[in-house]
């Protein structure tokens, strides 16, 4: 539990970047309002019409008797909408990482040099950040189709669904963030999946954290450049105590 909550902890440190560096993390606004204005607009589409796209979907349930039905199809609403919320926030991630490079790489690596570290060559570039994004909305959407599943089970389903897609996505989150400062010195993606796999909860903690803010309306424009921050602290604390099997280069 003390390594999740001082995963909680470094997304709150990402936030005390605002009084260091208050122009900085203004400028990730910028993209995080682009992005996160679209996505809203789609997401809002998709409540309005939800109820007759769970029609749609479910003409089977025309025959059955009203109650069990209408429950169904609940079920059914409540199931599509948590996987949109998994997509959002992946989304969400993989476009604003996208659009706002210039800006998330000023802020990551001023994160290293309040540390004291050297700056590093970044060596992420358009299409490498083009490709873990794509990478990541393919996890999201593998993520967003099991809770999806899940949310079907009766009684339980919407319950474990939600915990399932929190502490999934949380994790895609951590490791999206946190991957430009990880490959700046030099690790692989294999590196990088064995480092955050030594400190698991940590990196949920973080992870969790996010997802969560990221659920609160405009939580996720204003969360991201404190999620970027917070992400380079993060992988600065999986490098100081990992063993050094796990911090080896290719």
């Amino acid at each position: 539990m003390r390594e999740f909550i001082g995963g909680v902890g470094l997304l709150g440190r990402g936030f005390t970047q605002w009084r260091r560096r208050p122009g900085l993390m203004a400028l990730g606004l910028v993209p995080a309002a682009i992005v996160g204005l679209l996505i809203l607009g789609g997401l809002v589409a998709l409540s309005a019409s939800l109820p007759a796209l769970t029609e749609a979907m479910t003409p089977f349930a025309d025959a059955w008797p009203g109650v069990w039905a209408t429950v169904f199809r609940i079920a059914v609403g409540t199931a599509l909408l948590g996987a949109a919320l998994v997509l959002v926030a992946v989304t969400f991630t993989a476009l604003t990482l996208l659009v706002g490079e210039p800006f998330y790489e000023r802020i990551w690596k001023a994160v290293e040099t309040d540390a004291g570290v050297p700056a590093f060559e970044a060596g992420y570039g358009f299409w490498r950040t083009v490709a873990d994004g794509l990478s990541l909305i393919a996890r999201g959407v593998g993520i967003a189709l099991v809770a999806a599943l899940i949310g079907l089970v009766p009684v339980v389903g919407g319950v474990v669904s939600t915990v399932f897609a929190v502490l999934f996505t949380g994790w895609l989150l951590a490791d999206e963030l946190s991957s430009r400062a990880l490959t700046a010195r030099g690790l692989t993606r294999r590196a990088r999946k064995e480092l955050l796999r030594h400190r698991r909860a940590r990196v949920l903690g973080f992870g969790v954290a996010t997802q969560l803010c990221f659920l609160v309306p405009l939580g996720a424009v204003a969360t991201m450049p404190a999620a970027v921050a917070g992400a380079t602290l993060l992988a600065r604390s999986l490098l100081e105590s990992a063993p050094p099997t796990a911090q080896a280069r290719p």
